[in-house]
């Protein structure tokens, strides 16, 4: 029997800790992938801005200090409040978040390449994308095993619980990909380099395939039941996230493949990576403007500040990603100009949502545990009742 647990219930318990230690949630980790992917995406900008470089060194040096503090915080919060802690991986909606953690990792660890690789220096940066490359994989795969896992046999779903966050555990193995390829040039032996090119190609597939399942769900609940206007709806932005990162990982694999297998296989990786990259990011550029067209009808109801606000932006950024390996691979400036447009419009949300996270962290209400009732479905639209 499946059963449903929610952080409100637990934290009806008397454990040890102060409020915000007892709602210290892995969501928590998306506002490090947001910070990290504005100093990720800006150095990957097929633009020469003044003191855009530093400026993406400074982001990554807070993205990096954010990392550290949250893995700190959250060792704590398992110390002091372990209950608490394992009912996450139980509530129906914040088990999926678990997926945050892993793609902190690997964000963090990828601008040590790309955007810090200059203050570290190369080998420093290297090394240390390795190891959080390396635990951010390994955790990344365990999340998209086990979260399903759980959802299909303990979790009780309703007909409209499908939301952007149930992409969240199957997005890591996909930031893998697109994160491993580039340490695939400082691999030293050419069937080192193979494996690593086939396992990114792997890992693309077993995201790329869970998150077109999982959008089509999504998209149904959209229309059989709505957007809720609610905190959920900037979650809908989430569906960016393995379309964006699934162009860019196919983009940078097709640019390294001739380092690690044979030439003919190599040009056919690189075609494949248009061939996939422009339909796929036609799609994300539909999904962005529904996205945008439900949010701002929702916030024109007063859609409360939330966590969820974070998925304005890594999801954003890693289209922007998707974006410029596209700009570099076909030579068209329209790509170009586009990411530089996304660039501007991932720079802003992080800001809003920087200032805003900032200021509910001030007043104490960022951990505020769920409000009773923020885990039930959205309402009915009227067309479809569901029992």
């Amino acid at each position: 029997m499946k059963l449903e647990k929610t952080a409100v219930n637990v934290l009806a318990s008397h454990e040890s800790g102060t409020p915000a230690e007892k709602y210290l949630g892995p969501n928590l980790f998306a506002s490090v992938m947001g910070t990290g992917i504005v100093a990720n995406a800006g150095a990957l900008l097929p633009f020469d801005v003044p003191g855009l470089k530093v400026f993406c060194v400074a982001v990554w040096l807070l993205a990096a200090g954010m990392l550290a503090s949250l893995l700190v915080a959250t060792a704590q919060h398992w110390l002091r409040s372990p209950k608490i802690a394992r009912s996450y991986g139980h509530d129906v909606q914040m088990s999926h978040f678990y997926g945050a953690p892993p793609m902190a990792l690997m964000t963090v660890g990828a601008g040590a390449l790309l955007a810090a690789h200059s203050l570290l220096g190369l080998r420093v940066a290297v090394d240390l994308d390795w190891v959080l490359w390396t635990l951010g994989t390994i955790t990344g795969l365990i999340s998209a095993t086990l979260i399903p896992y759980r959802l299909f046999t303990e979790i009780n779903v309703r007909p409209d619980a499908a939301f952007g966050g149930w992409l969240m555990p199957v997005v890591p193995p996909m930031v893998s990909a697109s994160t491993g390829a580039l340490l695939i040039p400082y691999v030293s032996s050419v069937d080192g380099r193979a494996t690593l090119l086939y396992a990114c190609y792997a890992m693309f597939g077993i995201s790329f395939f869970a998150s077109v399942i999982i959008i089509t769900f999504i998209w149904s609940r959209l229309a059989y039941f709505g957007s809720s206007h609610s905190a959920r709806v900037p979650t809908l932005w989430i569906v960016l996230g393995p379309l964006g990162q699934s162009i860019t990982a196919v983009g940078v694999l097709g640019s390294q493949a001739h380092l690690a297998v044979a030439a003919p296989l190599a040009s056919a990786m690189g075609f494949f990576a248009i061939l996939f990259g422009v339909p796929v990011w036609g799609f994300a550029m539909l999904w962005a403007a529904l996205a945008l067209a439900l949010t701002v009808r929702t916030l024109r109801s007063k859609m409360p500040f939330a966590l969820t606000w974070w998925s304005f932006t890594f999801p954003v950024g890693v289209t922007v990603t998707g974006t410029i390996r596209l700009a570099v691979q076909t030579g068209l400036p329209v790509f170009r100009w586009a990411s530089a447009a996304g660039y501007v419009a991932l720079l802003g949300a992080w800001l809003v949502v920087f200032i805003k996270s900032s200021n509910a962290a001030r007043r104490g209400s960022l951990l505020r545990p769920p409000a009773p009732g923020s885990t039930t479905p959205a309402a009915s639209k009227g067309r479809l009742a569901l029992r």
